[in-house]
């Protein structure tokens, strides 16, 4: 059991680690602001399957290696990915239960609150008009949502991730 656990936890570090990689990797052409954010997709996925296992500690720890990754001030991803990492957390029992099309709506709320969060933080600093590319990478998580879902729960049932 104990081996199972360490080799499922390096599964779940690989996977995050691998979405810090395409959060930083840069897109073809003018295509870089469709990147979605794949760190935070793969939080939710890992804290919905295995809540036990991921939880707002590993969100503001991935958060803080994306503010240092992306350059951006120290806390901010970290504070906008605990606060969605803790609403999954509180109704992970039911969003487990709904079908695929209704947890991407949840997505998109969760993207467009993490979304918010730094815009009002980028905004604190100083003062940052809003412009329509801001809002593509909530849009392009949710379209990315049925893919993480399952390329993670193959990981997760194949690697017997318990």
């Amino acid at each position: 059991m104990l081996l199972n656990s360490r080799y499922a936890w390096g599964r779940i570090v690989i996977t995050l680690g691998l979405a810090l990689a395409l959060r930083i990797a840069p897109l073809p052409g003018d295509w870089g602001f469709l990147n979605p954010d794949w760190v935070l997709l793969s939080l939710i996925y890992w804290s919905l399957a295995v809540p036990e296992r991921v939880g707002i500690f590993h969100a503001w720890s991935f958060g803080l290696l994306t503010d240092v990754l992306l350059g951006r001030l120290l806390g901010q991803y970290a504070l906008a990915y605990s606060l969605v990492i803790y609403l999954c957390l509180k109704l992970h029992k039911r969003l487990r239960l709904y079908p695929l099309i209704q947890q991407a709506l949840f997505i998109f709320f969760c993207l467009l609150l993490s979304q918010l969060l730094l815009f009002f933080i980028k905004n604190a600093q100083h003062p940052a008009q809003l412009h329509a590319t801001f809002w593509l990478p909530v849009l392009s998580g949710t379209l990315a949502w049925p893919l993480v879902y399952t390329t993670l729960r193959f990981v997760r049932l194949a690697k017997r991730v318990k």
